[in-house]
């Protein structure tokens, strides 16, 4: 069996071509099969095959494709006997086949042994040519649309990148026959690669065909001119003119060498880091056939050189031929970056190597280099690297070295050639103090310990920014640190980090990583300063700043790999406080304010549709939904088509939520639709706390905006969450306030939700007398405006107190009523109430099996639906009763599982919980 991708898309048994289907049909599979053995969300598969603008189908479209997709692989499956198929995970749909019979994969898997440096040359080079061999022609041949082209795209390079590094071996290998027969073919292909043309010249000097050579550097350079109107690049000139000059020496010559030891000092008061400090001496430990190379990464002022530095130092007598260092000033505003042949050549004088026997070509150079420090164990450590090619004549070829890079950028063509990659992240709590104690004394932190914590939460734990406090703290030993926390507390931005050195002002070092970016990433990344935190998704940073999602995409990896955002869990990116305020101070400096108004738009526009969305996948709205204020232009909501990922997405963004509803005045309307959208959410899943934040800016932006109906919304939920919490004044105010708001609009059916308030609050002060008449009376008005959903939860409520008045037969009377009515709404929130009801009625009537059962059913509707707080009540209502009839087994395990979900929500009752799993396990 073969998936054969490059080229037109095929399925081959037996090397018989199968029928893969219609174009789009081929996209799904190839959408698939690019992800063998992972999952691929339906989403993913859909912007694959139709971009930014699917169709109202598209969905099921999809479906479709996959069912005839499966009925396909079961049908390989007969032919071969090798299982294949398309399964559902939670994550998406895999491809289930082993991913080496897609000929995509096994390009890339032999492209990475190809790179492996632990390999020899003749190896690598073997894998790099059988890889280029199984190129049958572009990718995706015959498909169309934007995720095809960018296959394309990618694989191209990746095919240019392996037949230049496959040049470069069989060069070095003293093959340069191989490359003339090879070369030429491709070159004709790709007629611009300068790459491709320098391999070939220097073949061709090889062989003696210098001719040959200028020739073809004379054919390339007029084919840049005529199609970008370009010269050759700065290698392929210097190559040209070593050949015209006779220059070009066959190989590297040797020279002796001397002990260079050219660390900087290790820096003062470092501390902490342990971690890495660990997984260093692991990989200098490592036995190795290639030299051990280190990518730190991490954001500006993180500390990446400082901890370089200091194992460096550490270590340093365990490399007895000598330690090598240079700034390679990748992200230095104040210069260039150092090219790699300056700093190759700075490496060889170290090395003490007599500059007439230094050679000419930058090739030539590097080739002595690696030749000098063959047979030697020297520590290389490159700072400030700005790319991987900045790196990659840097690195030496045999194994007794040990490379250490840092650098801002993540460096992943280096990581994915075989170097290990450490992050170097903002300092924990702990670090942060020793960072302290190391530079001002153990006696200060002592004697203000909540003062120190509080700067190192304002200096966001950033090494740079702690060092810039401490140093103020030493040179004014006599002011206390709750002094200097308040001076950064009450300060504006990164005012009070300023430093007349840009080495050491945060704003200063932040901006050497900002200028090199791209202008739309810029823009992403200012923009992110109107962003109130404390992370954001991929499809709000699209609406935030207006563009597409897949060109956002492509931004925000961008950011991330210069490490001005971090990505800690997939599509979800944040960033520290003090890059947010360096964020916000270039918004107003370069943003107009009518463009951050209207970024703020796309913003709230973005969240408040999607949170209308997802609530809506909650439960059927018991309560008419307003009109919502339209979407501004390139603002986008978010995919919502089912109840999980309406709760994932609150899950995740509640807390920007919560956030949002604290913006300017300007957005009121915005501000209550957000807390009305994200109610019930934060009601079911217990979070009562942040339910009143929400409804008090939700109640200040209506008496801002003047709509009654609005703020009788907030007053009625705001005395729902005090009941909650026992504050009965407050509640029964609020309440109050919302029926009249509600009678003077002349909303009937805020009313009968009023009365059903009250009824509950009253309920909650053991008058259930008197709770009745309010249930009696929101059951007649939800009747007389016609509203089955409220009615059915007014019925609910009447059969709820008449079993606690004794009355139960009429009680499961009201509660069958209000039950029927909800399973005909759809309404499984409603339903679990009215059974829980049930129960409680048949378990006063004495009839433990039914209750039981009624418990049960009400359990069932519940599980997974996002109201945990109603899931704990429930566990622990069943597990009483199963103790009152004697099985302590189901009440342990019902306690147990009450008290899991009341742990994770923080929530006091939790340890009465445990309380009573103690005396019965005492008992």
């Amino acid at each position: 069996m073969e998936f054969l991708l490059f080229g037109e898309v095929q399925l081959r048994v037996g090397g018989q071509p199968l029928d893969v289907g219609t174009p789009r049909q081929q996209v799904v599979l190839a959408a698939l099969a690019v992800d063998a053995g992972r999952p691929v969300p339906i989403e993913t598969l859909i912007d694959r095959v139709w971009g930014e603008n699917p169709p109202e189908e598209a969905r099921n479209a999809v479906y479709s494709h996959l069912s005839r997709i499966r009925q396909l692989l079961n049908r390989v499956t007969e032919l071969t006997g090798i299982p294949a198929g398309v399964t559902r995970k939670t994550a998406g749909y895999v491809l289930e086949i082993d991913p080496d019979v897609v000929d995509l994969h096994r390009f890339a898997h032999l492209v990475e042994q190809g790179n492996d440096l632990r390999a020899t040359d003749a190896d690598r080079a073997a894998a790099l040519a059988e890889a280029l061999r199984g190129w049958r022609g572009p990718p995706l041949a015959g498909l169309h649309g934007d995720w095809a082209e960018r296959v394309r795209t990618t694989w191209h390079r990746r095919r240019l990148d392996a037949a230049v590094s496959w040049g470069e071996l069989e060069l070095r290998l003293d093959r340069p026959g191989a490359v003339i027969g090879a070369l030429p073919e491709l070159a004709a292909e790709y007629p611009l690669a300068e790459p491709l043309e320098a391999l070939l010249m220097r073949a061709l000097h090889a062989v003696g065909r210098d001719a040959e050579a200028v020739e073809r550097y004379a054919a390339v350079r007029n084919r840049l001119a005529d199609a970008l109107g370009t010269d050759p690049g700065s290698e392929l000139r210097a190559l040209h003119g070593e050949l015209l000059r006779g220059e070009l020496p066959p190989g590297p010559r040797t020279a002796p060498a001397a002990t260079p030891a050219q660390l900087p000092p290790d820096t003062p008061g470092f501390a902490g880091r342990e971690r890495a400090l660990r997984r260093l001496d692991e990989i200098k430990g490592e036995r190795s056939p290639a030299p051990r190379i280190v990518v730190l990464s991490g954001t500006a002022g993180v500390g990446k050189t400082a901890l370089a530095l200091h194992w460096a130092h550490a270590v340093a007598g365990e490399f007895p031929d000598g330690q090598l260092y240079v700034n390679l000033r990748g992200f230095d505003p104040t210069g260039s970056p150092v090219p790699p042949a300056d700093a190759v050549r700075g490496f060889l004088e170290a090395l003490a190597v007599p500059d007439d026997r230094i050679p000419r070509s930058p090739d030539a150079q590097v080739g002595l280099y690696r030749t000098l420090l063959a047979n030697r164990r020297v520590l290389v450590v490159l700072d400030n690297a700005g790319a991987a090619g900045q790196v990659r004549p840097l690195l030496p070829g045999a194994p007794g070295s040990v490379v250490l890079v840092t650098s801002r950028d993540q460096l992943t063509g280096l990581v994915t050639a075989g170097a290990h990659p450490l992050g170097v992240d903002l300092l924990d709590t702990a670090e942060a103090r020793a960072v302290l104690r190391r530079r001002i004394g153990p006696d200060r932190i002592t004697a203000e310990p909540a003062a120190a914590d509080e700067i190192i939460s304002l200096c966001a734990h950033l090494p740079l920014a702690l060092a810039v406090v401490a140093a103020r703290a030493a040179i004014h030993p006599g002011f206390g640190l709750a002094v200097l926390a308040g001076q950064l507390r009450d300060a504006r931005g990164l005012d009070e980090f300023a430093d007349a050195d840009p080495a050491t002002d945060p704003r200063a070092v932040f901006s050497w990583s900002y200028l090199r970016l791209d202008p739309a990433a810029a823009r992403l990344f200012r923009l992110f300063g109107v962003h109130p935190g404390p992370d954001i998704g991929t499809r709000a940073a699209a609406s935030l700043a207006g563009l597409s999602t897949g060109r956002t995409r492509a931004l925000l990896t961008e950011l991330a790999h210069a490490h001005l955002i971090a990505e800690p869990v997939p599509g979800r990116y944040t960033l520290h406080d003090l890059l947010r305020a360096y964020a916000a101070e270039l918004a107003h400096a370069e943003e107009s304010p009518a463009g951050r108004t209207a970024a703020v738009h796309r913003m709230l526009g973005h969240y408040a549709h999607t949170a209308y969305l997802a609530d809506g996948f909650l439960d059927p709205r018991l309560e008419v939904p307003p009109e919502l204020t339209p979407l501004p232009g390139g603002a986008e909501p978010e995919r919502i088509t089912e109840h999980r990922r309406a709760l994932a997405w609150f899950e995740a963004e509640h807390r920007v939520l919560l956030q949002l509803v604290h913006a300017d005045t300007e957005f009121d309307a915005r501000v209550w639709e957000l807390a009305w959208s994200m109610q019930r959410f934060l009601l079911r899943r217990g979070y009562w706390h942040d339910e009143i934040q929400a409804l008090t800016a939700a109640l200040a932006a209506a008496r801002r905006l003047g709509d009654e109906r609005k703020q009788a919304f907030a007053h009625l939920h705001l005395g729902g969450t005090h009941g909650r919490f026992g504050r009965d004044t407050e509640a029964v105010d609020d309440v109050r306030a919302a029926l009249a708001l509600y009678a003077g609009s002349g909303d009937v059916v805020g009313q009968a939700y009023a009365h059903r308030q009250s009824a509950w609050l009253l309920d909650r002060q053991g008058d259930a007398a008197s709770a009745l008449v309010h249930a009696e009376h929101a059951l007649a008005l939800f009747r007389a405006a016609g509203h089955r959903a409220g009615e059915a939860t007014a019925l609910n409520a009447v059969g709820w107190f008449h079993t606690l008045l004794g009355k139960h037969a009429s009680a499961i009377e009201h509660c069958r009523q209000a039950l029927d009515l909800q399973v005909e709404l759809g309404d499984q929130m409603g339903a679990t109430q009215s059974w829980h009801s049930i129960g409680y009625a048949h378990q006063q009537l004495g009839d433990h099996t039914r209750a039981i059962a009624c418990y049960e059913t009400a359990l069932e509707l519940v599980h997974g639906r996002g109201s945990l707080m109603t899931e704990a009540r429930l566990r622990i209502e069943l597990a009483n009763l199963h103790r009152e009839l004697g099985d302590l087994e189901s009440a342990r395990a019902g306690w147990r599982q009450a008290h899991d979900i009341l742990a994770h929500l923080a929530h006091p009752d939790a340890d009465e919980v445990l309380k009573r799993l103690a005396e019965v396990h005492n008992g």
